[in-house]
């Protein structure tokens, strides 16, 4: 593993006595972080990370979050995780770690949340660039600890697919959760592997996932989701919504997007685990292959070598041109569809699904989610179980 670390996974306060040695950056911007979070995949794993911390630490300074901008074809046309080189206004905060501010901007035709979640959010957003490889991420990962020292470093994972094999037929998006998973375990610092809501992402069944879980570390809770409530409503991501979902006490079948094996909203989905980072990447055959790549290439050739398949290759199909343009948004037509909709998914047993599975049942662009959204709940209110739309009256 290059020699980076010596192999651990216990979390203790002993973090503070590992440190990488003083800074060698100029007077910190950001003397007053202590901690540091990883959010393994980006996109919802970053709105997961601002819960957590908000719910750990509560009015304590807020935490800095590593994250790619990779919002999917939902936000962003271009297949991929985007680059310091596709926005304008982003700050540095080491010689390879920018930051995204309010008022960054991705360049067009690329989009990105990260900047609205900046200007909602406390946490302080920085860039994850996985353009360079492992190394890349290895290399920002090493200047963070040794600028911010912190008390603290977690990765973040949402429903838990980082701790895949990779040979799994359920797995569709393994690159990001992968790379973030061998740059920590070759940081020589002490980094604490959470899964927060086991089997949210669609990708894993938490029955898989449960004997490779460690300890509960938190059970989330209503009040815990209050800091992140505006993001949830424009937020596209269906495994984080789920999250706050269950933590608000719904409780059900939810039926994401493209149709995918329905995710089970329980108890267990409001629950944080501890995870061993090491056991992850011996599991994880395409985290271990990729930890010294130096470019993406490298990564996704790995991906479709190992898993089969890149999920940048998906975005790139999907987003070919002469894709099929999306529907008029037509009010009236909607409801009809609603209904057909509501009385099939009942009939499966679904009591509630997501925005972004609702958009795509009814032949409608990405573009149209919000548009849709604000349609039902003015039209049935009583149905919206924030942040899902609920089948079952009285679920």
């Amino acid at each position: 593993m290059g020699g980076r670390r010596a192999p651990t996974s216990n979390f203790s306060p002993l973090g503070r006595a590992l440190r990488c040695g003083r800074c060698r950056w100029p007077t910190r911007t950001l003397a007053h972080v202590t901690r540091l979070i990883v959010a393994a995949g980006g996109g919802g794993d970053a709105v997961a990370a601002a819960m957590l911390d908000a719910a750990l630490h509560g009015d304590e300074s807020p935490a800095v979050v590593l994250t790619y901008a990779w919002d999917r074809l939902l936000v962003d046309p271009v297949p991929g995780p985007r680059g310091p080189a596709n926005f304008t206004g982003l700050r540095p905060l080491t010689r390879s770690v920018r930051t995204v501010p309010a008022d960054a901007t991705p360049i067009a035709p690329a989009g990105s949340t990260l900047p609205r979640l900046a200007a909602e959010l406390p946490q302080t957003f920085a860039l994850t660039d996985p353009h360079h490889g492992a190394e890349g991420v290895i290399r920002q990962l090493e200047e963070l600890v040794q600028h911010l020292e912190p008390d603290t470093v977690d990765l973040l994972d949402v429903g838990g697919d980082i701790l895949a094999r990779g040979d799994e037929p359920t797995l569709r998006s393994p690159l990001a959760d992968a790379l973030t998973l061998a740059a920590c375990c070759e940081l020589n610092y002490l980094v604490r592997l959470l899964i927060a809501g086991p089997g949210l992402d669609g990708e894993l069944p938490a029955d898989t996932l449960r004997d490779r879980l460690g300890p509960a570390a938190l059970t989330l809770t209503a009040e815990h989701t209050h800091p992140v409530s505006s993001v949830l409503e424009w937020h596209p991501s269906e495994a984080t919504a789920m999250l706050a979902a269950t933590a608000r006490g719904a409780r059900g079948l939810c039926e994401v997007r493209d149709a995918g094996p329905p995710v089970p909203l329980t108890d267990d989905g409001s629950v944080v685990y501890e995870a061993d980072l090491d056991e992850a990447l011996h599991r994880n055959r395409l985290a271990r292959a990729i930890l010294a790549t130096e470019n993406l290439h490298e990564v996704e050739q790995y991906s479709r070598e190992i898993c089969g398949f890149s999920e940048i290759d998906y975005e790139r199909n999907e987003a070919r041109p002469g894709s099929r343009p999306a529907r008029k948004l037509d009010p009236e037509a909607v409801l009809r569809q609603l209904d057909d909709f509501e009385a099939g998914a009942r009939s499966r047993g679904i009591t509630h699904t997501t925005f972004r599975r609702l958009t795509e049942a009814f032949g409608l662009g990405a573009h149209q989610r919000q548009d849709l959204r604000a349609l039902l709940l003015s039209s049935r209110p009583g149905q919206y179980e924030a942040p899902l739309w609920c089948l079952v009256s009285g679920a």
